[in-house]
């Protein structure tokens, strides 16, 4: 009995702390505060403001920090070790723990990454964790589409370096000076003035090479690109499952359809 009571009662505390920490506005002040922590790392950018405010922005600084860790370690303290089968909570755990590590020396490199904390959003904002979730879940259609437009890199820069390198060696010289002289291409940053004009001038027909290029490369892919990870945004788990209430609702109706009709037909044979 008292070992069933003590369970009951760290239940109890554990909940307690889950709906408080839970609660909207914890919440929206945590979002607060990773978006002024965000404001004083970049106010930190500045030697102006530092020799004016420099130590109030360290303290502060270092004060949203504290709480930013005693969240961690009362969530940890609730859930156990179940707090680190969450991604989102291990996310949380690394970002805010880079902070901890001493920046000096060799590690100075990780004073920059404390702006990592204002990524915490993504975990605290719904509709940003959503998005998120969908960019990951179309990461396998995406390999697909990157698989198609590297098959299209490499007959372009096979191409492109077989019919203009002798005259353009600097841009077709070999593969690699191609693919990335397509690249160029593929992003219409100065691809008329600066590439395709010149090497029309040697070579007039080459702008049926260079039109085709960007109407795969550029716009077919990049769309194909944009079409499934709006696919994977609007295919959210939540409207899944409404897909599949409706789906079971309709084959119980059909059930039902069907059992009425085999009792019609029974009493006609009776007939």
């Amino acid at each position: 009995m008292t070992t069933t009571h003590h369970t009951a009662g760290a239940n109890t505390w554990q909940a307690r702390i889950e709906d408080f920490m839970a609660h909207h506005w914890v919440q929206h002040g945590l979002v607060f505060l990773i978006l002024l922590n965000a404001a004083i790392l970049g106010l930190e950018t500045s030697a102006d403001i530092m020799n004016d405010w420099g130590e109030v922005l360290h303290w502060l600084d270092h004060g949203i920090l504290g709480i930013f860790l005693a969240e961690i370690v009362v969530l940890i303290a609730a859930r156990k070790l179940s707090y680190f089968s969450d991604p989102w909570c291990v996310f949380d755990f690394i970002v805010v723990g880079i902070a901890l590590i001493p920046a000096s020396g060799s590690l100075s490199v990780l004073r920059a990454l404390r702006v990592l904390r204002v990524l915490r959003l993504i975990n605290k904002v719904e509709s940003m964790r959503k998005v998120v979730s969908g960019l990951l879940s179309s990461l396998p259609g995406l390999g697909s589409v990157f698989g198609l437009i590297m098959i299209i890199f490499y007959v372009a820069s096979v191409i492109a370096t077989n019919l203009f390198h002798k005259e353009f060696p600097d841009w077709f010289g070999d593969m690699g000076l191609s693919a990335y002289t397509l690249f160029q291409v593929m992003t219409l940053e100065g691809w008329s003035q600066e590439i395709a004009r010149p090497v029309m001038e040697v070579f007039p027909y080459a702008w049926v090479f260079f039109v085709f290029f960007i109407l795969i490369a550029t716009f077919i892919i990049f769309n194909l690109f944009i079409a499934v990870i709006v696919d994977s945004i609007t295919a959210t788990p939540e409207q899944d499952d409404k897909d599949r209430a409706k789906f079971d609702s309709i084959h119980t109706e059909l059930r039902e359809v069907m059992a009425e009709l085999a009792e019609v037909k029974k009493l006609l044979e009776k007939r």
